[in-house]
């Protein structure tokens, strides 16, 4: 198995010496006329292209509710994992020596800050599944956060860390490990994000026996009048000039199966 470079989270970098908030001003200063291209690669997992950098979240083993998805194993220079569970968090088969980052904490990587934030990955409080990691970041002039596979309301503290993302992925399929679609709703009232975007749903790439998730349609009809637009060749660039001035949009992605 090729060796990984895990980080821990950073006590002495540039994040703790002038603080995420002024950290977080200079790079949206340094990327407005940028984009980000965010490819979907199945379940939670994603591609995100921009400021020179490919940012891989969540590969998984093709499995259950992923076993008819093409292999999210793509070359990337960062790689998120939000869980590490039998089908989440596979690592094994991507190519190249990219930076992994597994644990919650503040990373600064040239001038990228991201902030891992831990919350339960089940509703009895982690008990089952453990943890789940919620990814910040800035990449192409928009705020990005990936909810990973959250399970459980968001308190007062992750509410005041993540603040109001300009794009938001959000799991909305169920199951014992993330949010129902009446759950995703209320965690996007709560972060009022500009861009929605739904992950970690029932698709055609199921093993019907297996999968125990909802498909997207349910929470799309909990937010109806929202617009919503399909990414049908399964990538789309956003770029600041490119978020709804007032309000949100629903983003939702075709993604990619087997064709082996």
């Amino acid at each position: 198995m090729k060796r990984r470079k895990f980080f821990s989270y950073a006590g002495s970098s540039l994040v703790a010496t002038i603080g995420l908030g002024l950290m977080d001003q200079w790079q949206r200063a340094q990327a407005q006329t940028g984009q980000v291209t965010i490819q979907a690669l199945g379940h939670t997992s994603f591609l995100f292209t921009g400021d020179g950098r490919r940012i891989l979240v969540n590969p998984f083993r093709r499995i259950g509710c992923t076993l008819g998805y093409a292999s999210p194993a793509v070359e990337a220079d960062m790689v998120m994992v939000s869980s590490r569970l039998f089908d989440e968090g596979y690592l094994e088969d991507l190519p190249g020596n990219p930076q992994v980052l597994v644990e919650p904490g503040a990373y600064d990587f040239e001038g990228l800050t991201v902030q891992g934030i831990l919350v339960p990955h089940d509703r009895v409080g982690g008990r089952r599944f453990g943890n789940n990691t919620i990814w910040k970041w800035t990449q192409g002039g928009v705020d990005i956060v990936h909810m990973g596979g959250a399970a459980a309301p968001l308190g007062v503290e992750e509410q005041i860390l993540l603040g109001r993302p300009d794009i938001l992925l959000v799991p909305v399929g169920g199951g014992p490990k993330a949010y129902t679609a009446e759950e995703a709703v209320q965690a996007v009232q709560t972060l009022k994000p500009k861009i929605v975007i739904p992950t970690h749903y029932l698709t055609a790439a199921a093993d019907s026996e297996s999968c125990d998730l909802a498909e997207v349609d349910e929470f799309l009809a909990l937010m109806q009048g929202t617009p919503v637009t399909k990414a049908n060749a399964g990538a789309l660039s956003v770029g600041p000039g490119d978020l709804p001035a007032e309000g949100m949009r629903i983003q939702v992605y075709e993604f990619p199966l087997r064709q082996d």
